[in-house]
C-alpha cells in the first residue's frame, strides 16, 4: 500500500492564517490519509502523522549556500522515508519551485518510479508558459485544481499536456459560516449602531487587485443618503471619510461569521484572475447577496449565476453601480438556497480522500 507524504514549507500546525494551511488543519484533525509531514518544525504536532522536521541549524545553511539547494534540508527528510520499499505518493502546495530539484533528487536516489507526485495549485491561470512548461507536466504524475475553468484555462493554453487532473473545490467550516434568522440579523446590526439600512459589505486584504479602490469609486456614484445603505469594509485601514463607508480594519477570523451574518450584499470586486474566492462562500453560506467580478474561478464558484450576480466587465464602474443599484431597488433579499455540504470542510476532506484513493489506484 502507497504511503502518503506532504511537504509544506509551511510549519504544519500553521499558527497563522491562511486559506490551504487551514483546509490542512481540518483535514489533518478528522479522518485523513496523510501519513507523513515534511516541514520546518511547528509549535506543536499532530497526532497520528509522522514527522520530518526540518532543522534549520547554521550547518544546514551553509550545506544550501554551498550545494545551492535551498530544499537540502526537506530532501534530507525524505531521504530517511523514501529508503523504504514501499510506494509514496508525494503532496506539494504551490510550490513550483521544489518541483525540478525534487525530480533530480529521486532521479539520483534512483527512487522516482517508487514516487507519484501530486501537485495542488491554488491559483487560475497557466503558471508556465506553453512549451517552457513541458518539462514541469512530463515530470509529475497529477494537478490538482480549484475548479474545473482552471483546467479549461491549461488545455486550451498548452498544446501537450500528458499528467492525470483532478479538482478539490475550497471548503469552509459551515458550523461557524451560516446563515442567522432575521432577529439575530437585527441584534448584530445593533452592535454597530445600524438600522433600517440595506448593508453590504467587502472583505478582504488591501491589495490593488482586490479592488477596493475600485469599489469606492463606484460607492461614490450611489445616492448613499436616498437609498439608506452602508458598506462595512473589512481588512483594511484608510483614512478616508466617504459617505455610508466605515472602515473596521482587521478583524479576527473567528469574528468575521457575524459580520457577514449582519450583511445583505456581498461585494467580491476581483480584479485578477482569482483561484476560488474562501471570502466569497463564506458569504454565501451566511445568507449574503454576491454580486462578484466574472475573473478566474469565480464564475463557477457562483456556478454562472445561479448563486449570485456575475459582474462580466469588471473594470467598467457602470457595470458595479448598476448591478448594486438594482439590488438597492429590490425590496427584499434574492433568496437563493445553499446546500450546507456545498463547499464545506466536510466535503472538502472528502474530495482530499478520494483524490489520495484514486492516486494509490492509478499507482498500484
Amino acid at each position: 500500500m502507497s504511503k502518503v507524504i506532504l511537504i509544506s514549507q509551511i510549519p504544519l500546525p500553521y499558527s497563522h492564517i491562511g486559506s490551504w494551511t487551514t483546509l490542512y488543519h481540518n483535514y489533518l484533525m478528522s479522518n485523513h490519509a496523510i501519513d507523513y509531514i515534511i516541514c520546518e518544525k511547528p509549535e506543536t504536532l499532530y497526532n497520528g502523522v509522522d514527522y520530518g522536521l526540518v532543522l534549520n541549524n547554521n550547518r544546514l545553511k551553509i550545506q544550501k549556500k554551498f550545494l545551492k539547494n535551498p530544499y537540502l534540508g526537506y530532501f534530507n527528510e525524505l531521504e530517511k522515508i523514501i529508503e523504504k520499499n514501499d510506494k509514496f505518493i508525494i503532496q506539494i502546495i504551490d510550490n513550483f519551485g521544489i518541483v525540478k530539484p525534487l525530480l533530480d533528487f529521486l532521479k539520483i536516489k534512483n527512487k522516482r518510479n517508487q514516487c507519484y507526485l501530486q501537485f495542488f495549485y491554488h491559483g487560475f491561470p497557466p503558471f508556465y508558459e506553453n512549451f517552457l512548461g513541458r518539462w514541469f507536466f512530463e515530470g509529475i504524475n497529477e494537478m490538482v485544481l480549484l475548479t474545473h475553468d482552471s483546467y479549461k484555462a491549461h488545455k486550451n493554453y498548452y498544446t501537450v499536456l500528458p499528467i492525470r487532473f483532478s479538482v478539490l473545490h475550497n471548503g469552509i467550516d459551515t458550523s461557524k459560516f451560516h446563515e442567522v434568522n432575521i432577529e439575530e440579523k437585527e441584534n448584530l446590526r445593533k452592535q454597530l449602531g445600524i438600522t433600517n439600512k440595506k448593508v453590504f459589505i467587502w472583505c478582504s486584504q488591501d491589495r490593488p487587485k482586490k479592488g477596493l479602490d475600485f469599489i469606492l469609486d463606484v460607492w461614490k456614484r450611489i445616492n448613499i443618503q436616498e437609498k439608506d445603505a452602508v458598506l462595512l469594509v473589512i481588512g483594511a485601514n484608510r483614512d478616508l471619510n466617504i459617505d455610508g463607508v466605515s472602515f473596521l480594519g482587521r478583524i479576527p477570523n473567528n469574528d468575521l461569521p457575524k459580520y457577514y451574518q449582519m450583511a445583505d450584499c456581498y461585494l467580491f470586486p476581483t480584479l485578477w484572475h482569482e483561484g476560488f474566492g474562501m471570502s466569497l462562500i463564506e458569504a454565501l453560506h451566511c445568507g449574503c447577496y454576491c454580486i462578484a467580478s466574472a475573473n478566474g474561478g469565480v464564475p463557477e464558484v457562483l456556478q454562472y449565476g445561479k448563486l449570485g450576480k456575475l459582474i462580466e466587465n469588471p473594470n467598467f464602474i457602470e457595470d458595479w453601480v448598476q448591478a448594486i443599484e438594482l439590488f438597492l431597488e429590490e425590496k427584499e433579499t434574492p433568496n437563493i438556497s445553499i446546500p450546507e455540504n456545498l463547499y464545506s470542510t466536510k466535503s472538502w476532506n472528502e474530495g482530499m480522500n478520494t483524490i489520495i484513493e484514486n492516486a494509490k489506484k492509478n499507482f498500484s
